[in-house]
């Protein structure tokens, strides 16, 4: 029997499990396309490029989807077992809730280990590879292409307007160039009758060829007497080459570029979180003896930069106030040592300023890839937090519409990421410690889950509400 009711549950959870997760990643899909394809199209970026980025970027939308999917999957099965009046008749045979959770739960915990992994390995990876091909994509121009009565600007310092091109050749017709290498005041036009465009083999040079023309450009004065002059030359052919290597889509080297905190693996961050904090510790107590040293040890200005007419001062005895001590100087001499102090106040407090930033630069980043390290463990423990909210939820809904279900779990999930992002940012800020900011949202979501739990194997759904308890008791306590 209960075998039976094991396969009952596992059976109901793949299904919605999978097409909630396909719906999700599609739809999510959808948003990165709309954001980002304007910038993709049109320059000429081979398919092939186009669909390993899209690849890549399917990495965050898992993270995504895949606790949300399980939590769907959950209040879809458990509501559908409510609905159906499966759950009254196992009830009624003496099953408890707990022998019918367990399998959901494990399987839970499988999704989760898995989303761990990929967080933790699958996740950076995908994001550095991202990171790099956008890289290349935004660094890359939009190819040449000359269009009949439209300026070109894609060469830097070149403007060109060709009044008819030939379909099917390199022939151009009626062309004018503004040439503003000498700056806008200074550029030279450049009209002719015909022209022809060639390319080299590799596609990074294009050499432009005109014939019949002419040019016009103002010249500097020869001396500072006279005034501007005017150039106007006619030519029979002339030649001008373009750099273009922007406009060839390359790829650069990956192993070149630093990774950051969201493009390192879990045992990088681990190495490098473990590092700065031994530097930090190190640093502290480096600038705990700064401050000791400069602020302690310098009982008396230094007599290198005391003035000639100035003789260094005796130290005070410890029990001399340093005010006696200076009376005993003319008053230029107590001006003197007064400036020459609070120069060395002054820098004093200049370095220990810096030495402070230093210290506070690296607590920052240590702060980062802790919340890092924290948030891929986080999300993968939710989706068992997930599965005890659902499983639970979905008895007492007993429901297991499509529009009932995705409003509950659209909810639930929204509270929690906003939540788990709010966090990521107070404690990357340091108003949390990292692991505050990170698992906050699980521990809430973990007393909800508990309250529903209760709420099910107490049976709080069939008996009267806490306040119509607590109002007869009030009532008959005061008759």
């Amino acid at each position: 029997m209960l075998r039976r009711l094991h396969w009952l549950t596992l059976r109901r959870l793949p299904g919605p499990f999978f097409g909630w997760l396909g719906i999700l990643m599609f739809l999510l899909l959808m948003q990165f396309l709309i954001r980002w394809l304007p910038e993709i199209a049109g320059k000429g970026i081979p398919i092939l490029v186009i669909v390993e980025l899209i690849v890549y970027n399917l990495a965050y939308m898992v993270v995504l989807a895949v606790p949300m999917s399980v939590l769907l999957a959950a209040l879809m099965a458990f509501g559908g077992l409510a609905e159906s009046k499966y759950y009254t008749v196992i009830k009624s045979t003496g099953i408890s809730f707990r022998e019918i959770v367990w399998p959901a739960l494990l399987c839970a915990i499988i999704v989760g280990s898995g989303l761990l992994y990929f967080n933790t390995v699958l996740l950076p990876e995908a994001n550095y590879r991202a990171r790099q091909l956008w890289s290349d994509i935004r660094n890359k121009r939009p190819g040449f292409e000359l269009q009949p009565g439209v300026f070109y600007d894609g060469l830097e310092n070149y403007s060109i307007l060709v009044e008819e091109r030939p379909a099917g050749s390199n022939q151009l017709i009626d062309v004018t160039i503004y040439d503003y290498t000498q700056g806008r005041e200074q550029q030279a036009v450049m009209k002719a009758e015909r022209g022809r465009i060639q390319s080299s083999a590799s596609g990074t040079r294009m050499t432009l060829i005109l014939k019949d023309g002419e040019m016009h450009r103002p010249l500097p004065p020869p001396d500072y007497d006279s005034g501007p002059r005017y150039e106007k030359l006619q030519f029979d052919r002339h030649v001008l080459h373009f750099n273009i290597s922007d406009a060839v889509f390359t790829r650069s080297n990956e192993e070149n570029s630093a990774r950051s905190t969201r493009t390192m693996p879990l045992s990088g961050l681990l190495e490098t979180s473990d590092s700065l904090r031994a530097n930090l510790s190190t640093d502290y107590e480096r600038l705990y003896g700064k401050v000791e040293s400069e602020l302690f040890s310098q009982s008396s200005p230094d007599s290198a930069a005391l003035p000639d007419s100035v003789s260094e001062p005796e130290a005070p005895p410890p029990d001399r106030p340093l005010l006696q001590t200076m009376a005993g100087l003319d008053s230029l001499s107590q001006q003197s040592v007064a400036t020459i102090a609070a120069q060395n106040a002054r820098s004093v407090q200049s370095r220990i300023e810096n030495a402070k930033r230093d210290v506070k630069w690296k607590d920052q980043r240590l702060r980062s890839y802790q919340v890092e390290i924290h948030k891929k463990f986080s999300i993968a423990v939710a989706c068992l937090i997930f599965m005890l909210i659902g499983a639970p939820l979905g008895l007492a809904l007993r429901r297991s519409g499509l529009a009932t279900i995705g409003g509950v779990a659209l909810g639930i999930f929204m509270f929690y990421w906003v939540t788990l992002v709010q966090g990521e940012k107070l404690s990357e800020r340091g108003l949390f410690s990292p692991w505050i900011g990170m698992w906050i949202a699980n521990l809430l979501m973990s007393g909800v889950g508990l309250w529903l739990l209760l709420y099910v194997i107490l049976d709080l759904g069939a008996t009267p509400p806490l306040r119509t308890r607590l109002w007869k008791w009030l009532t008959s306590d005061s008759s």
